[in-house]
């Protein structure tokens, strides 16, 4: 910096030689006096030490010497005062740097030091010499720190102490020493000062080891160049980068004082690059367990493909978080699906098996399967080409038997798929912006407690979370936006699924998911949905509706709880299941709560439902399900009901239900409202020993009437006559075609109004 500054700046005044004028008796002010004709001071032409100097005998208690000239402060710049002296004669004083400060107005500045340390002169012909350094700031060695009011300066000596010696100074010199203090302003140190070659050939990583235990605390400078680093490489110190690194794929780069995404581009000179370096690191035990993007935005021309980009890492469990950016993808053949189409034999025996499969080897990894039988979202976790067997993440429903399938695979912005096990790693405030050209992230095939909080996905291709395994076991998803790359399509024609679950435990709360063809597709048992919006309307009157939430297995123990569920189905069904029939040995349907949501449809069939049923084979039942407290709204057109069961496969076996708590609702435009125990009010308006009490089929899934918990008279019980009776009937349950009604028998013919509590489940 002094360079820059004090370039072309003559600083130094001219010699005694030249003449006293220039110098003051003062403080070096105009008007001052000056030393030319003083009586006490002379010029001596041929001194045996100095050569021509200013001989001076001291007559005051502070004898001055400044020169007139304007010596400027600037910050950031360091100046030195320095002269040699000499006694000769007399009382020996003490000599030191004196001086005066001033503003760009040329005001005095107070308050600050104006003179150096004083040095005593120890004895005649012996040469001391003195020195300050001035600066704007109070740094190590500064002598005079005057503060950014300072602009100028006067410079020179002072001779203090006994008066009446005679002293000799050889000259008083000004000069900037800056460059003596850089290396403390800037505090770092030059790799190439350790033998950094920086041609991209020889390897540096030697010379970085050596400057980063050199800085101490400081900062290591990597100048232009390219630096070539053959093995892994900690810093422990702050690292800024001018140049760039050359890198094995397999030898990590550690930054321990500056871990974040700029740093890590600078370092590699490429934004994507330094992302991959980045989490190649955050994937070692770096002591750092964040990778912070900085708010900056990565654009990817192809997969991250974690296993390539961390090579040897099979196995991680320390918490790792992925931070505070955007990751947008650039259109290109790295993100094109992958297909291909194989037969295979499928054996429920080996509910996780595909055998016989040909062509094997052409099938990816983390590819879709498609085919007779198969559920939806089921993948390929891993393949044995000499066997020529596929582990698959997900049972198939079709039963035994040898078959043709397709094999889709998806390409995402990150995919953990080649790395066998991942747990705890979590994205915090991403934005996915995938344009509809990429899918979103792939989950590892096993690992555990993934989470994704205040995340965007928009417009991933296909999917925004992908588990092809158990890695989704515990997995968060929190307050993140999802919207679909099929917001323009009717609800029948979209593909898309936000995200899907093979483990137990998720928790999704809070979040919202615009118009995918599911928002999940969630196996395993034990989920709690709360606080979500996701709705999957379109503009077609009279449209189609279809599931938002899949959950595919039987007994699942999940929680759907204050969400707001709109234009879409919850769909309950068995379709990972590889004996979708029921036998004795299997748990029935049971194990959900569903409580204090809001669903609203509109502009959709009469025959919309948001809860239904669809067995995969035939005999099954619920055991546990609760719908409490609930709002269901149909605008524009009413709807028949909110519940059903899908027939497509098999019906349910009404007779077995069991633990169905189907009450506290809120039903607008809805023209068969369900509960569960129903309460009718039945009247009978002419005398009868036997009065059939219809369910009007607003016991759930059209249920029968199993049982009547009572019968309350809301009249009186009178005969033809009028007279009351007082006796109670008798119920017969399990009445008409659908055995969906009861019958109040009593001994004589009676008429009034009863209030009949019926219930489609048996007790256990």
């Amino acid at each position: 910096m002094n360079i820059a500054i004090t370039a072309g700046v003559q600083l130094n005044p001219p010699a005694f030689a030249a003449g006293l004028g220039v110098w003051s008796r003062e403080d070096g002010l105009s008007g001052d006096a000056s030393w030319a004709g003083a009586p006490n001071a002379a010029i001596v032409p041929a001194d045996q030490d100095f050569g021509t100097c200013l001989e001076i005998v001291k007559q005051q208690d502070v004898t001055r010497i400044r020169f007139r000239g304007e010596t400027p402060i600037w910050p950031g710049v360091f100046v030195r005062v320095s002269a040699r002296v000499k006694a000769v004669a007399g009382n020996l004083p003490s000599v030191r740097i004196g001086a005066w400060a001033g503003t760009a107005g040329r005001q005095h500045v107070d308050g600050v030091v104006e003179t150096g340390p004083a040095v005593p002169l120890p004895g005649y012909g012996t040469i001391v010499e003195v020195s300050a350094i001035v600066a704007t700031g109070p740094r190590p060695g500064v002598d005079m720190a005057w503060g950014t009011r300072a602009a100028i300066g006067h410079f020179g000596l002072d001779l203090t102490g006994a008066n009446g010696g005679a002293v000799r100074i050889e000259s008083i010199r000004i000069e900037d020493v800056t460059a003596a203090f850089v290396p403390g302003l800037i505090d770092w140190v030059d790799v190439r000062d350790y033998g950094a070659r920086g041609d991209g050939v020889t390897n540096d990583r030697a010379a970085f080891l050596a400057a980063d235990a050199a800085a101490a605390g400081g900062q290591v400078l990597v100048p232009e160049g390219r630096y070539f680093i053959g093995d892994d490489l900690t810093m422990n110190e702050p690292v800024r980068f001018r140049g760039t690194l050359v890198m094995p794929r397999t030898a990590r780069l550690a930054l321990r004082r500056n871990f974040d995404f700029p740093s890590y581009a600078d370092a590699f000179g490429d934004e994507t690059e330094g992302l991959k370096r980045g989490l190649q690191a955050l994937l070692d035990y770096c002591d750092h367990n964040a990778f912070d993007l900085c708010g900056r935005k990565v654009d990817l021309t192809e997969p991250l493909d974690i296993a390539r980009i961390a090579p040897g890492v099979t196995q991680f469990s320390s918490r790792r978080v992925l931070m505070n950016g955007e990751i947008g993808v650039v259109d290109g053949p790295a993100f094109a699906t992958g297909t291909a189409a194989s037969v295979g034999t499928y054996d429920p025996r080996r509910p996780l098996e595909l055998k016989d499969v040909a062509q094997v080897a052409a099938i990816e990894v983390g590819s879709r399967i498609t085919g007779p039988g198969v559920g939806r979202e089921v993948y390929v976790r891993a393949k044995n080409v000499a066997a020529g067997t596929l582990t698959l993440s997900q049972p198939l429903y079709g039963g035994a038997g040898t078959r043709s399938y397709g094999f889709a695979r998806y390409r995402y912005a990150f995919d953990f798929s080649g790395v066998p096990q991942i747990d705890r790693f979590y994205f915090r405030n991403i934005e996915f912006s995938l344009a509809g050209v990429a899918s979103g992230v792939m989950l590892p095939a096993d690992g555990g407690l993934w989470s994704f909080r205040d995340c965007f996905f928009t417009r991933p291709r296909d999917r925004a979370i992908t588990s092809i395994g158990v890695a989704c076991q515990g997995m968060l998803i929190d307050c993140c936006e999802f919207m679909s790359n099929d917001v323009g399509e009717l609800a029948q024609n979209r593909s898309s699924v936000g995200f899907n679950i093979n483990n137990n435990d998720a928790k999704i709360r809070n979040n919202r998911f615009v118009r995918f063809g599911h928002f999940c597709v969630a196996a395993g048992s034990g989920h709690i949905f709360s606080g979500n919006h996701w709705f999957q309307g379109d503009a077609a009157q009279g449209g189609l509706r279809f599931a938002g939430l899949v959950l595919t297995d039987r007994n699942v123990q999940v929680t759907v709880t204050g969400n707001y569920v709109d234009n879409a189905t919850i769909e309950w069904t068995n379709e990972h299941s590889p004996e979708p029939a029921w036998s004795s040995s299997q748990s029935p349907f049971g194990g959900l709560t569903i409580t204090g949501n809001t669903f609203l449809c509109s502009h959709t069939t009469p025959g919309f439902a948001w809860l239904v049923v669809k067995p995969c084979g035939a005999g099954h039942h619920i055991d546990g399900l609760n719908v409490t407290g609930n709002v269901f709204k149909a605008l524009y057109a009413n709807i028949g009901r909110v519940d059903r069961v899908d027939t497509t496969h098999a019906g349910l076996n009404a007779a077995k239900m069991r633990n169905i708590r189907f009450e506290g609702n809120t039903f607008y435009g809805i023209d068969t409202p369900t509960s569960n125990p129903l309460t009718v009010s039945f009247v009978q308006n002419t005398a009868s020993n036997k009065w059939t009490v219809p369910t009007n089929e607003m016991l759930p899934f059209s249920g029968q009437a199993l049982r009547v918990e009572s019968v309350v008279a809301e009249s009186a019980i009178t005969n033809a006559s009028g007279a009351k009776i007082s006796e109670m009937p008798s119920v017969t349950t399990l009445q008409g075609t659908a055995k969906n009604a009861v019958t109040l028998n009593f001994a004589t013919a009676v008429k009034g109004t009863a209030g009949v509590r019926v219930r489609m489940d048996i007790p256990n």
